[in-house]
């Protein structure tokens, strides 16, 4: 199997990985799938993703078409680099190999930039047109008109918030810092049209390429706001060059009065996802984001 194959015959795949006609190798990173890079016969590398063979449950359904739909549809905006999908089947993911590299500040510098104009691509409405996960947790992706306020919270916080809870991982006093949040998300400001955003943009989903790009990895896009994608880039350490980025972006697109008072709120989500994820080990964090953020609206107040 050549790459010219796969792309003619992308359900062939696990046919040949079956009969090990192609040499597999493991690729460390991701909490969620099993990653492998591929060799074909003419030499290339393909990467691909398949949901573990020990996993307590089954692949959801559309897990993997919905990463594809996101992958095409960032690609699509023709800014920042996005690995080709090459198989998208209800078990695997291939995608276009992209050989690591070191990060640099010019490539943040072009990352910035390009990420405005992914961001300026826009979308139709709040939400997408495929199912929605965010790492193996569903999102709801059903399109909204906004406002952005109220999209966000209904969609972005309160489930993640309601599983937590149920799930032992929030205590009383927790929760209640995140519902002043909901019922407050009026007085945060903010309110744009929706952006094409990758929606999961912690550091981790930044693949700095060897070609002095940076790539977008493991998306939950949809349309939402731009701010989302920035506050998340500074998340567990921040990414390399993160003022570079942010500055570079802000040339290209400035971005709205009071976002700095914001970036909590936008983390807020992220941070949500991770205790209905993992458990009570980021309680703190959503503590600590949903304070900042309760104080950044009350300094968006009085600045306004």
């Amino acid at each position: 199997m050549d790459l010219a194959y796969l792309r003619a015959h992308p359900e062939q795949l696990p046919t040949f990985l079956t009969h090990q006609r192609i040499r597999e190798t493991p690729v460390s990173g991701g909490d969620i799938c099993a990653a492998s890079r591929l060799t074909l016969d003419d030499g290339h590398s393909v990467f691909a993703k398949t949901w573990p063979e020990h996993a307590d449950r089954q692949v959801p359904d559309d897990f993997f078409a919905t990463e594809a739909a996101g992958l095409r549809w960032l690609r699509e905006a023709g800014a920042v680099a996005v690995p080709e999908v090459l198989v998208a089947l209800p078990d695997l993911l291939a995608l276009e190999w992209v050989q690591p590299g070191e990060p640099q500040r010019a490539a943040a510098d072009r990352f910035g930039r390009e990420l405005a104009e992914m961001h300026r691509a826009g979308a139709s409405a709040f939400g997408a047109r495929w199912p929605g996960f965010i790492g193996a947790l569903p999102a709801d992706n059903t399109p909204h008109d906004g406002p952005w306020p109220v999209w966000f919270a209904q969609a972005r916080i309160v489930p993640y918030l309601r599983r937590s809870v149920d799930g032992g991982a929030l205590d009383a006093t927790a929760a209640a810092l995140v519902e002043q949040v909901v019922t407050r998300i009026d007085e945060f400001g903010g309110d744009e049209p929706p952006a094409r955003i990758h929606g999961d943009l912690w550091p981790g989903n930044l693949l700095w390429g060897a070609d002095d790009r940076v790539w977008l990895v493991d998306p939950a896009a949809h349309g939402g706001h731009r701010e989302t994608d920035l506050a998340q880039l500074a998340l567990f350490g921040g990414a390399p060059y993160g003022d570079r980025i942010l500055a570079a972006y802000d040339e290209t697109w400035p971005l709205a009065d009071g976002w700095r008072h914001r970036v909590p709120l936008h983390q807020l989500h992220l941070l949500l996802v991770h205790t209905a994820l993992f458990g009570s080990g980021y309680r703190d964090s959503v503590v600590h984001a949903a304070r900042a953020a309760l104080s950044g609206a009350e300094r968006a107040t009085v600045d306004g």
